[in-house]
């Protein structure tokens, strides 16, 4: 049987999520500890365990057919592969980050500056872009020391919270990249794996709208009934259904979670009642 190759980062702040997205969608990995590869027991899909900068490379080379790896590592290495999904875990932002105590007042402050990063790549293009010269000193790990060293006036470096960087005595001066987790492919995949393909996209996708939307069931008297309705969009329309008490019915919906708090207040002050709030597993459009 022929079996689509994903591979994931072996340990970090991704694999986790991954392997947990694949169980969302319903597929049961069975792996020991410390295997390089793990095949599925219920959809043709084999896992590889790599080093997420070596991802974008296996994926080119027709190692691998698919990977899950960070936005930033595609940007960074420049492999001719295609991204296909994003996932949405492992959000973080690639930022220039300075001294606390540096004045800085934009990107044009960095001329003639030294700038330790793991990115010089997408630095070097950002730079450009900006038409700013800096001299760009590539470090692998603990890029936030250099400052405090003296090896580096700035640094460029992945930001999720700022701690790490307020515990070196920087702070953040200027986003550069908005980065996530995405799905990447091989250019030439072959028409019977991109069919296993679509499979595991309709899943991912699938997942990614429940985790979005709240599935809610509320009690509404009759004569309110037309107004609490308006404000539920659900995904075609609201479920009425009568309630064993005369002149009430009860309303099933699905909300966006952009717009969950701001529509249960409006259906409170409507006269909705009892409201049920309900996490969606999955959502099939």
């Amino acid at each position: 049987m022929m079996k689509l190759t994903l591979a994931i980062q072996k340990s970090g702040r991704l694999h986790e999520d991954s392997m947990r997205l694949l169980k969302e969608c319903g597929i049961d990995m069975s792996n020991g500890v410390n295997k390089l590869k793990a095949d599925a027991s219920n959809f043709p899909l084999e896992l590889y365990f790599l080093r997420d900068d070596d991802i974008p490379q296996y994926v080119e080379d027709n190692v691998a057919d698919i990977g899950f790896v960070g936005e930033n590592v595609v940007r960074e290495k420049k492999k001719e592969v295609i991204s296909c999904e994003p996932l949405g875990f492992g959000k973080c932002r690639l930022s220039i980050a300075v001294k606390k105590g540096d004045a800085y007042n934009g990107v044009e402050d960095l001329k003639g500056k030294k700038i330790a990063t793991s990115y010089p790549v997408i630095l070097g293009d950002f730079l450009q872009e900006q038409g700013v010269q800096a001299e760009i000193h590539p470090i692998s790990g603990s890029v936030e020391i250099a400052p405090g060293i003296g090896l580096a006036d700035a640094i460029c470096d992945l930001v999720s919270s700022g701690s790490t960087l307020f515990m070196n005595g920087l702070r953040e001066a200027t986003p550069i990249l908005q980065s996530q987790a995405v799905l990447i492919k091989n250019t030439q995949l072959p028409p019977e794996k991109e069919a296993i393909l679509e499979k595991l996209l309709f899943r991912i996708r699938s997942v990614k709208k429940a985790r979005n939307h709240k599935y809610i069931l509320l009690n509404a008297p009759n004569e309110k009934l037309s107004s609490i309705i308006s404000l539920l969009p659900g995904m075609k329309s609201p479920t009425v259904l009568p309630l064993a008490e005369p002149g009430w019915s009860s309303v099933h919906s699905v909300l966006n979670e952009n717009d969950f708090w701001n529509i249960i207040e409006q259906l409170r002050d409507a006269g909705a009642q009892g409201i049920l709030v309900v996490p969606i597993e999955k959502m099939i459009l």
